[in-house]
């Protein structure tokens, strides 16, 4: 298998809000080719959609992002050329309905027809199953998968497989097509202590391969580049006002992002625009340039009033992702 140079990934005041506020905002980071990124928060916080915002599945309304020179959101198709989901719940499930073998060959045969080069498809048929069996053998070797401890071996159905042995399946079918930016979603969930090492060890040696890595967790590990979001706080109940007392200002509320800032008075939220949704790009672009490139610069957001900011805000930006 290939081992592509690695993705470098920038992104500086990175938001983007839909119609019940924002989902992350005020997010940067800049890490180099080849790093492990874990996006640490807690559920409901916008790591599904920070972590799609940044492989170009979803479209960012605020500041602005670049993987591996690329800018987000103007050239979304340009990342997710590069870019490979392993597992994201209600975006790229595994079916649960195949067997293993049937899943590997599934992807092989998705990656040669819609990633792979045009002459891979006049080859005979038998060059073409070679070529397909070699590619699937070294991307299990790399994520750590042996077929023969499964159960039933390569008949194994996936519905049967424990959650690291789904969670390495993933990542081999990610990486046949060889990407320079892996993203998973969830990767410490239902794990234990000691299948939560051995994740992280497979992350850590993709990434020495030379893929940048980009994982969601709960805990993200002390070598990891640490890219955390937060829930919005709770509002705070208002004081009574003594009587003759002058009116107090509306409370604040503070937005998701590792790098949130504090929304600006009402005042100027009443001149602010109206929300801008936050909806996935479609895998073809509007004006049809081939690399991706869409009309124009993305407006950034600029409504600040977070009156509506809640967690259905990321539920409506990955729903859209997941019709995409």
């Amino acid at each position: 298998m290939d081992s592509p140079h690695g993705a470098a990934v920038k992104a500086e005041d990175f938001g983007l809000k839909g119609p019940r506020g924002w989902v992350f905002r005020g997010v940067g980071i800049d890490a180099a080719p080849g790093s492990l990124i874990a996006v640490e928060g807690p559920s409901g916080s916008g790591r599904t959609c920070l972590l799609l915002a940044l492989t170009g599945r979803m479209k960012a309304t605020q500041g602005h992002a670049e993987i591996d020179g690329h800018r987000l959101p103007k050239r979304m198709t340009a990342v997710r050329r590069i870019a490979a989901l392993g597992h994201v719940p209600g975006v790229n499930d595994l079916d649960q309905a195949l067997t293993v073998a049937e899943q590997l060959r599934e992807g092989a045969l998705l990656h040669r027809r819609y990633d792979g080069p045009v002459r891979a498809l006049l080859r005979p048929r038998a060059e073409r199953r070679a070529r397909a069996a070699a590619r699937i053998d070294e991307a299990l070797a790399a994520a750590g998968l042996d077929l023969d401890t499964l159960p039933k071996g390569a008949r194994t159905s996936v519905r049967d497989l424990e959650r690291l042995e789904a969670v390495r399946l993933s990542v081999a079918i990610a990486l046949l097509g060889s990407p320079r930016l892996l993203a998973l979603d969830d990767l410490d969930l239902k794990l234990s202590d000691t299948e939560r090492t051995e994740a992280w060890a497979l992350l850590r040696s993709i990434a020495a391969r030379g893929t940048t890595v980009l994982a969601v967790c709960s805990e993200a590990p002390a070598d990891a580049v640490a890219l955390r979001t937060s829930p919005k706080e709770e509002d705070v109940p208002e004081a009574p006002e003594a009587p003759g007392a002058a009116p107090q200002a509306a409370d604040r509320k503070i937005t998701w992002g590792s790098a949130a800032k504090s929304a600006p008075d009402a005042d100027a939220d009443a001149d602010a625009g109206p929300d801008t949704e936050a909806a996935a790009e479609n895998d073809s672009d509007s004006d049809g340039d081939s690399d991706g490139d869409t009309d124009g610069d993305t407006d950034t957001a600029t409504d600040t009033d977070t009156e509506n900011d809640d967690t259905k805000g990321e539920d409506d930006a990955l729903a859209e992702a997941g019709r995409a």
